[in-house]
């Protein structure tokens, strides 16, 4: 009976050590706190200092609004020639837009892929949010529900993205995306057919991932909102992978890989290689670390180790914040990885932080 009862009092001691320290931890991050907040991946300060202009305008300024403005102000600026129209152009010379935005109070989304002819990818992911039940139109389809509410159809071809093409072409169009296809994808163009992996060169095989990831080719403008009362929003905005397969979209527009937002905890937003980060949903893993008590680094961290334990050579980086402002990253596969943030009271301005990158991260 007195073992019986030792054992109940040191678990029930163990308990309240937990709660006091948890209690402790929660309070210590709530004194920290730094509200309102925008923060984006990479170098985009002028998307950066747009959204935070609108978050503090007195009295209509909302997270939002604020977040939509970050990301066009990208998608107008043609951000890296990564975001919005001219850039990324497809084997058949056009460039897609995809986008989304998630709402962390309701966790409704608006999200938009493959959306061909209409600049303003961000508002009409805006419009599907606002104006539909549905959370993700594509291609087409979707360029016509942009042209019922309002947009305007129109080329998104510069003189620019016909140069990537053309070099391209004219460099037996290296890289590509193929796999187990003739003519040899390393070394020719097609049109191609399918072969048996019995059949098809080893090299052919691995090179799938051997397309360099970085800032100038397949990047997003992943952004994060945090209003003063604690609304949250995330949202990204790209023109996907250079001289991607038609047809093809990656992570941003995905809920859980390109972004993720939930009031409740915090939110996550994602950059780099999205074909193989939308196995994963790295935003998702991320904010549901948050809820399981990590830090927004440590979250960020332990997410991206999930994918390198599968893709050593993989390439990308996570954003995440807090509900009470903490922010923190991790990044594999490059040697820094800038990111964007603002907070504070309305004074405050725009400025670049860098994380380190770590080869690889492994459990």
């Amino acid at each position: 009976m007195q073992l019986t009862l030792n054992i109940f009092c040191c678990l029930l001691s163990g308990f309240l050590c937990v709660n006091v320290a948890t209690e402790k931890s929660f309070l210590k991050i709530k004194d920290n706190r730094s509200l309102p907040l925008v923060i984006n991946t990479w170098s985009f300060t002028e998307a950066n200092s747009a959204a935070w202009h609108v978050l503090n305008q007195k009295p209509s300024g909302n997270a939002l609004d604020a977040l939509v403005e970050g990301c066009a102000t990208c998608e107008r600026l043609q951000c890296d020639g990564t975001v919005g129209y001219g850039g990324s152009p497809d084997e058949n010379g056009e460039t897609t837009l995809d986008a989304m935005i998630m709402d962390g109070s309701n966790m409704n989304i608006g999200a938009v892929a493959g959306l061909r002819q209409i600049k303003d990818a961000i508002n009409v992911a805006r419009h599907v949010l606002e104006h539909t039940k549905h959370t993700l139109l594509v291609g087409d389809a979707a360029s016509n529900f942009a042209e019922m509410m309002g947009f305007q159809r129109e080329s998104l071809t510069t003189n620019k993205s016909i140069d990537i093409l053309e070099a391209w072409r004219n460099n037996n169009c290296q890289p590509n995306y193929w796999l187990k296809v003739y003519p040899e994808p390393t070394e020719r163009c097609g049109p191609y057919r399918p072969i048996s992996l019995a059949n098809s060169e080893l090299r052919n095989y691995l090179s799938r991932y051997e397309y360099q990831i970085g800032r100038y080719n397949h990047d997003t403008i992943g952004m994060i909102v945090v209003g003063p009362g604690g609304q949250i929003y995330a949202g990204a905005s790209t023109n996907g992978a250079t001289h991607k397969i038609p047809g093809r979209v990656g992570d941003s527009p995905i809920p859980g890989a390109g972004a993720y937002a939930d009031n409740e905890v915090g939110a996550a937003v994602a950059t780099g290689d999205g074909d193989i980060m939308m196995r994963f949903l790295p935003a998702l893993v991320a904010v549901e670390g948050l809820r399981a008590g990590r830090t927004p680094t440590e979250a960020a961290e332990v997410s991206m180790q999930r994918i390198v334990r599968h893709y050593r050579d993989f390439s990308g980086a996570l954003v995440v914040v807090d509900r009470f402002g903490n922010y923190g990253a991790a990044c594999v596969g490059m040697e820094k990885f800038p990111y964007s943030v603002v907070n504070g009271d309305a004074t405050q301005k725009t400025r670049v932080e860098y994380t380190y990158c770590k080869r690889a991260m492994y459990l």
